[in-house]
Formats: C-alpha cells, sequence, structure tokens
C-alpha cells in the first residue's frame, strides 16, 4: 500500500505496508520533515493541535508507535530499539532521509535510541518530559510493571464516564491536575480496552519501568547527542516524570537548550501548543543540523564521554 502525497494544510490519516504489518500515521505540510512520536498508551492523535501549526514550513509525519493506535500490535519486541528500528523504516518506505525527531514520554526515549542507533537520520533531537533520563516516575506507573495488573487493566479501560467525578476527585491525592495531565491520562487507559492493547502497554511498562522506577537510563550515552542540536521541553509541575531530569539532562548535553513552562504538567504541547510550536520552529531555524560520517561516529564513540567545545565543529544554539 502506498501513501498519497499529503497536501500542505491538511493532516492525512494513513496506513502503510511494513513487513507484513500495518501502520497508521498522520502527515501533513511540505519541506524539512518533523517527525513526533507519541507516549506509553497514546496514539499520533495526541498531536492534533501542533501539526496543523508546523505544516506551513514544514513536513510533519506522526507516526502511531508500533502496538499503538492504528499500527499492528503483534506479539514480540516492544523495547526502544524495536520502536527505533521500525520508525527507520517507515520513515524510508515513506520517501524521508533525514529528519528533527520530537518525542514525548515514552516517545522521548525512542527518539534517543534513533538518535543513537542512526545518527546519520537525525538532524535534530527534541525531548519532551522525556522517559529514560532518571529513575524516578510516578508510583502508578511503577504499579502498573507489577505481577497481577494485567487483572487491574480491564475495569480501568471500561469503568466509563460514570467514574469521571470520581477520578476529578481524587487526582490531586495521585498529584494529576485536572486539565491535560488527567484528559490524556483517562484517555491512553481508555484506549486499553483491546486484550491485544494492554498486552503492548504491559510489554512495553515490564521492559522499561519496575517497582524501583525507570530501568533504562540515557545518562550514559548522551554524550553521543553533543553534535546533534538537542531541546528539552518540561512542564513544571509534571506528576509523571519530575522537572529535575529536565535540569540534569540539560546539563549534561553541551548547547542543549532548555524550556520549562511554568504551571504545566506532564503534557506541555497539549496546553500550550502555540507556544510549543513557536518554540519548536525557532528551535530549529536557529540551530544547523550535522552531517554524521562514519568517521565522525567512529570518533564520537572512541573519545566517549565529557566531549570538549572543540568536538563539536559547526555546532549552533539558540
Amino acid at each position: 500500500m502506498q501513501p498519497d502525497a499529503p497536501s500542505a494544510g491538511r493532516v492525512q490519516q494513513s496506513q502503510i505496508a511494513l513487513h507484513g504489518q500495518l501502520y497508521g500515521y498522520r502527515m501533513a505540510g511540505a519541506g524539512p520533515l518533523i517527525v513526533l512520536l507519541h507516549g506509553i498508551a497514546a496514539s499520533s492523535a495526541t498531536w492534533e493541535h501542533v501539526i496543523p501549526r508546523l505544516t506551513k514550513q514544514h513536513k510533519v509525519l506522526a507516526p502511531d508507535l508500533l502496538g499503538h493506535g492504528e499500527s499492528a500490535m503483534p506479539p514480540g519486541d516492544y523495547s526502544l530499539g524495536a520502536y527505533a528500528n521500525v520508525l527507520r523504516d517507515l520513515i524510508a518506505v515513506l520517501g524521508q532521509e533525514r529528519c528533527t525527531i520530537v518525542g514525548h514520554s515514552l516517545g522521548g526515549g525512542a527518539a534517543m535510541q534513533f538518535a543513537y542507533q542512526y545518527p546519520e537520520r537525525c538532524e535534530r533531537l527534541v525531548l519532551v518530559s522525556s522517559g529514560g533520563l532518571g529513575r524516578e516516575i510516578h508510583p502508578l506507573l511503577r504499579a502498573a510493571s507489577l505481577p497481577g495488573a494485567e487483572l487491574v487493566l480491564p475495569w480501568l479501560s471500561v469503568v466509563g464516564e460514570q467514574s469521571i467525578a470520581l477520578l476529578l476527585k481524587t487526582a490531586g491525592r495521585v498529584g494529576l491536575r485536572g486539565s491535560a495531565d488527567l484528559e490524556e491520562t483517562w484517555r491512553s487507559f481508555a484506549a486499553l480496552e483491546r486484550p491485544e492493547a494492554r498486552r503492548t502497554f504491559l510489554n512495553t511498562i515490564r521492559d522499561t519501568i519496575d517497582l524501583q522506577g525507570q530501568r533504562i537510563s540515557a545518562h550514559d550515552r548522551l554524550y553521543l547527542t553533543a553534535e546533534v542540536p538537542t531541546l528539552i521541553v518540561w512542564g513544571e509541575k509534571d506528576p509523571l516524570i519530575p522537572v529535575s531530569h529536565a535540569h540534569r539532562t540539560h546539563e549534561v548535553i553541551p548547547g542543549s537548550r532548555l524550556e520549562i513552562f511554568p504551571g504545566t504538567g506532564h503534557y506541555p504541547y497539549l496546553e500550550d501548543p502555540e507556544r510549543f510550536a513557536t518554540i519548536l520552529l525557532d528551535f530549529i531555524r536557529t540551530t544547523k543540523a550535522p552531517r554524521m560520517d562514519a568517521e565522525r561516529i567512529r570518533n564520537r564513540l572512541h573519545a566517549g564521554p565529557r566531549p570538549s567545545a572543540a568536538d563539536i565543529p559547526g555546532r549552533q544554539s539558540g
């Protein structure tokens, strides 16, 4: 199945066959490519208010990650590496080569993995309330990694609208705010009604989280992003992944840009899509994408962490 070319102003929802499975995605616009990756149990629909703000200057691709939305949900590998592999193949089959990759929450972990595995394809890296940058995470997500969680998820996904009032009353007790945090978390749980979606959710959670918190940390490899312009966006009141992860990561990545959204939670791009799009477009406009070749990648791996300013040729930051 070959995708139709999207028009510049219209967001097109499509599916494409890849490795014998169907994958869903949204695409619109024309120009240099921006890829938007959603978080766990979400879908490309989460970017619906952001995409139109980007398409005058860029082509935008928002895929449904493997096991999410309208994409295939086969049994198997749901590691960050698997997400990165499928994304590389999806970009290739859609006729694209390089991109600015934006990842929210789980999508941030997948975006970093993509940048590590395929640096020649990554022009810029944007981490939005990203996973994989510290151990701390909300107890609700830690609890989902426990044995028996599969017995609770079906109830959460079908309790219905009559429970929203109760959820609003208890949201503050667990740190969720009665706005984008609550609405998007609710929508994510509702998406787990299908057994295969619950299986995907649990496989992904258990691959990345345990009772102590996030199992996977990117900090031992963040030096590999030294030549990639990096933007970090976080909500000041994020209840799921603390804003301290943003500050620590900003210190570790040379020349990175940090944007904290005051008073917002885990979904800054939903609470203020206009500001998010403006910051993203300005970041792209004021930074220069590196050209990575095999020798440069080899030298970076050999040098290891703590690069000096001399190790970052041509690096620009806004």
